[in-house]
Parts: structure tokens; sequence; C-alpha cells
């Protein structure tokens, strides 16, 4: 096999992509792990909601990983950014920014997606510390805080019930005119949630912990904790690969991981809304598992 030619490359190298690996690595695979180093919690402090790692540094935790997928002799890393991925005489071609191009017979997406964070002075530096995406994640944490929500319409109305079950002083920030129908208004009314449509001019912080929301019309809100719906972006180019997406942007994916192009697998943050360090990891090692099945039915 030449040198730059694996049975899988996987392009990812944080908790789904090290998961996959592992799983691949003690099959015996020769693959090739592609990272940048950029993963979407690099600025939260905390992970939580994962047995046997709750409250460490989401970091520590990867670095850990790394580590341990690291001691499988048939895996190899490799510092880059990925700029196409396509298919290429019966393999899957992949170029990279520095490092040129290398070749697998299968490929295993699990390169995350990218927060797209709204025009607010603010809320990126907050994000993940105290604007938060995931009350499994981070609502135990913030729990009887005076809390807001950051979302309109059917959305806002969703996560308002999620959190209201870990605070009762809630109040759901629709940023302009509200798009929830007069049931869900009515709703939230008797649950003593408010409603505010005033328009945010910004977050006032301190190291990311927010402090208060000041609106354009002068308007003062305290809050100890906001939780988001932010829009998402794929991480990498997959328009020459073909793969479908979901009406939410996701890379679409069956039962066992496959996208819609044959030898093409997907785990992770860039398939669900299910965001988690855990179902990253789980879903990772499931992947790498039917790779390696799949790559067992072509070559016995």
């Amino acid at each position: 096999m030449k040198s730059n030619h694996f049975e899988v490359i996987i392009i990812g190298g944080s908790y789904a992509g090290l998961s996959a690996g592992m799983a691949l690595g003690r099959s015996l695979r020769n693959v090739l792990i592609i990272d940048g180093g950029m993963p979407c919690n690099r600025q939260t402090p905390h992970s939580h909601n994962f047995l046997t790692h709750d409250g460490k540094p989401p970091k520590e935790i990867s670095d850990l990983a790394r580590s341990q997928v690291e001691a499988y002799p048939t895996i190899k890393f490799l510092n880059d950014e990925v700029r196409s991925a396509k298919k290429s005489s019966g393999n899957f071609e992949v170029e990279t920014k520095t490092s040129g191009k290398f070749f697998a017979d299968k490929l295993i997406l699990a390169s995350g997606v990218k927060d797209i964070m709204p025009d607010i002075p603010g809320f990126s530096e907050c994000w993940g510390i105290s604007v938060l995406h995931c009350p499994y994640c981070h609502g135990y944490e913030v729990r009887n805080e005076v809390t807001g929500i950051l979302a309109n319409g059917d959305m806002g109305f969703e996560i308002s019930k999620l959190v209201f079950n870990l605070t009762k002083d809630l109040t759901l920030f629709t940023n302009g005119e509200s798009a929830l129908n007069k049931e869900q208004s009515e709703k939230l009314f008797q649950k003593n949630i408010h409603i505010v449509e005033d328009e945010i001019e910004r977050i006032e912080h301190k190291n990311g912990q927010i402090q208060k929301l000041i609106f354009k019309n002068g308007k003062e809100i305290p809050l100890k904790a906001l939780y988001a719906k932010v829009h998402l972006e794929q991480n990498i180019n997959i328009e020459d690969l073909g793969c479908e997406l979901t009406e939410h942007g996701h890379i679409k994916i069956d039962g066992m991981h496959s996208t819609t192009i044959p030898g093409v697998f997907a785990c992770g943050d860039n398939t669900t809304m299910m965001r988690s360090v855990a179902n990253a990891v789980a879903q990772g090692n499931f992947t790498g598992a039917i790779v390696n099945k799949e790559l067992v039915e072509e070559k016995f």
C-alpha cells in the first residue's frame, strides 16, 4: 500500500473521530486522522453529562483520548485542514491545505460543525461559558439562576419547556417581534415565563460571564445564563462528495451511519442536533465498527 493511501481516512480528530479511530485501530486498520485542532467547544471551560469525565475541561478529555488512540500503531495523525474530498478512480481523494493529497477506500466525516454567531456584541465571548447551547450539557450548573433564552417561535417555545424544569426565573427574548402563536404565548404566561420582544444591543459580561443584556431602547436586564439557538454550517465543503444534507443542515445518514454516498460515513455533531461529547463518542465507536465490517465483507 502506498504511503499516502489508507484503508480509512477520518476527517476530524475530536471525540467522534478519535472514537472511530480507536475502533478501527483495534481492528488493525490502516487509518489516517486529519484534524485542524479547532473543536467547537474550545472555549467551554467544563464538559458535563459524560460518565467518568463529568466536569472535566474538554481539552483534557480529548488530549487523553488522543494519547490512547496514538498507542495503536496502524493509526496515523495529520495536523492539517481539509480543502476538498471527492471520489477518485474507485477511491476517495482528500486534499489538505499544506500536506497534499491522500487516498482511502473509505471515508469517515467526523468534522463537526461551525457555529454562526448572531451580530450581538459580547455574544461570541460568552459562547460556551454563560451563553449555552444545551441544557443537558450545562443546565445543572445554572439551575435556579436568573436565566434567559434567545430564540423565537417554535424553537423558543421548545427550549422554554426544557429549561423550565431547571429554573423558574425564566425569560424568553425573541429579539424582535414574537413569532409564538397564541397558544404558546398563553402557555408561557401561565408558567410565568416572561416574553421580551425588545431588540438586543449587546451583552455586558466579565470574562465571558454574563452580567446583563442591554437593549436598543435603553432597557437593561440582569442575567446569569442565556440559552441560544444559533445557525450552523458544515466545517468542510462536502459538495464535491455529493452527500445530501437534512433540512437542518446536518449530513444525512442512515441507521448504519452511511451517508447518501456509498463508502462515505459520518458521525458526531455534523449529523445531529444532539451535540454532546458523550453522543459524539458513542457515534464514533459505532461508525468505526460499521466501517470495519464493510471492509471485512469486501476483502474476506
